[in-house]
């Protein structure tokens, strides 16, 4: 049972993926000291959350942010897009703490007015689906200075997993958002909305384990930690 006080944090998922595991997400949040709530579709009420998580996932639909589909992008579930966006919208007008991931950044940014890259050429940023277990790629990323990313992990840069095909542009960053890291190649890799209590993406998976890297999963709890935290604060009406 979970002991009284532990703040609800809603995961959203719909769709499984190859060599994912939405238990990840669970495992991060009760580590950190929370409660996951599984959201799989409506109805979701935000007022019985302290804290939301959107997860990795498939394509946004183009048409969400003006744009045609690319040969590339892949057909994704509309309902999926319309449920989150609401929720998240929801959840922005109420001021909870939210923490995007892969999918989840780039629909936080279509969410709040800003575009994307529906697909990256290069290979570099794709998990490696020819090998069994998917493995990620890795690349480093670029902390700004000064923002609530930076500060929580205390580093300048980061080697972060990797494991998409659509990205966020510093061309197509929505308006209410601010960007805290980028890859070599440009890539938004993380964005925080001054906003708002606590609002941070990345574009990376710091819920995955990763064995081979320890030193990615002793940063990627601080994210979690630091989720929990805030959300903490929502249950305590600080």
């Amino acid at each position: 049972p979970v002991p009284q006080g532990r703040p609800r944090i809603g995961v959203t998922r719909w769709e499984d993926l190859p060599g994912e595991r939405i238990e990840d997400y669970w495992e991060r949040i009760e580590e950190a000291g929370g409660e996951a709530i599984n959201l799989r579709g409506p109805p979701a009420d935000i007022a019985t959350l302290d804290g939301l998580i959107l997860t990795g996932g498939f394509d946004i639909a183009p048409e969400r942010y003006g744009e045609t589909p690319h040969a590339k992008t892949r057909p994704g579930e509309p309902e999926r897009d319309a449920f989150e966006i609401g929720l998240l919208r929801n959840a922005l007008d109420d001021d909870l703490p939210v923490l995007a991931i892969c999918r989840g950044q780039q629909l936080l940014n279509v969410a709040m007015g800003g575009g994307l890259l529906q697909h990256i050429e290069r290979g570099g940023h794709r998990a490696d689906y020819r090998t069994e277990g998917f493995p990620s790629r890795w690349h480093t990323v670029r902390l700004t200075r000064g923002s609530r990313l930076h500060s929580l992990l205390g580093s300048d840069e980061l080697e972060v997993n990797s494991r998409h095909h659509q990205a966020v542009l510093p061309e197509t960053l929505a308006p209410g958002l601010t960007s805290t890291a980028t890859s070599p190649d440009g890539i938004v890799e993380a964005v925080e909305s001054r906003a708002h209590r606590w609002v941070l993406g990345v574009q990376w998976h710091p819920e995955r384990p990763e064995p081979d890297h320890s030193h990615f999963a002793t940063d990627s709890r601080r994210l979690f930690q630091a989720l929990v935290h805030a959300a903490q604060k929502v249950t305590e009406g600080a």
